[in-house]
């Protein structure tokens, strides 16, 4: 971080201690004797919620542009690291855990590892992946962690990870492309039956998918 962001934060919080003692001072009789402890803590919740996480969440938005930029690029070193001046995946994430940047940092940075072929350190940044409650986000995560480990070769793994990618996802982008992914894989392990489950998932379930229309070859070759 560089030293005029660390001064901005530093400024930033004492201007936070400020107004929450400003705040306390104006309404200390409410805090102490109207309404009690409960009064107390849901106040104390909006003044941390006011001064604390959301400028939080402002800085961590601010210092993943940099790297967002550079991941778009194609830098995956720049993404990952910065340039000294300004903050890469890694930097945002470490430093601003539990906010959504952070938790997004973990994921492209599991990204930029996977695309410069270092599957195991993507792994371990999608563990830090909390996921994002959502059914293209987070079932793609899963789906990446499920492709690093077919590239390290546990592919009993992979297809674990994406069967549950494409049954989490449920939609007509995601799923498809995880069902063939896993069939591919089971095949290639000998288990036919399972392969042919996940051909026959696509051909019954996504039919507005683009793979619907060349699923039937995949049956056909399984069942041969």
């Amino acid at each position: 971080m560089s030293k005029k962001h660390a001064k901005k934060q530093v400024n930033e919080f004492d201007e936070t201690i400020a107004a929450s003692r400003s705040f306390f001072e104006k309404y200390k009789r409410a805090i102490l004797y109207g309404g009690g402890g409960l009064l107390a803590i849901i106040i104390i919740a909006l003044l941390v919620h006011q001064f604390y996480i959301t400028p939080r969440n402002n800085h961590a938005n601010e210092s993943i542009f940099y790297a967002e930029q550079a991941f778009m690029d194609g830098n995956y070193e720049k993404a990952l690291n910065g340039d000294g001046a300004n903050m890469g995946f890694i930097a945002v994430a470490n430093e601003y855990k539990n906010t959504k940047a952070g938790n997004l940092a973990c994921l492209y940075a599991a990204k930029c590892y996977a695309a410069t072929e270092k599957y195991q350190e993507a792994i371990d940044m999608l563990n830090k992946f909390s996921g994002c409650g959502d059914a293209m986000i987070s079932p793609a995560a899963t789906a990446l962690k499920g492709n690093c480990y077919a590239e390290l070769g546990d592919n009993e793994k992979a297809a674990e990870l994406l069967l549950k990618a494409a049954k989490d996802a449920d939609n007509n982008t995601i799923s498809p492309t995880c069902l063939l992914q896993a069939g591919q894989i089971f095949a290639a392990l000998g288990q036919n039956d399972k392969a042919l489950d996940c051909y026959k998932q696509i051909k019954s379930k996504y039919q507005q998918s683009s793979l619907y229309y060349e699923i039937d070859k995949y049956i056909e070759a399984t069942q041969q």
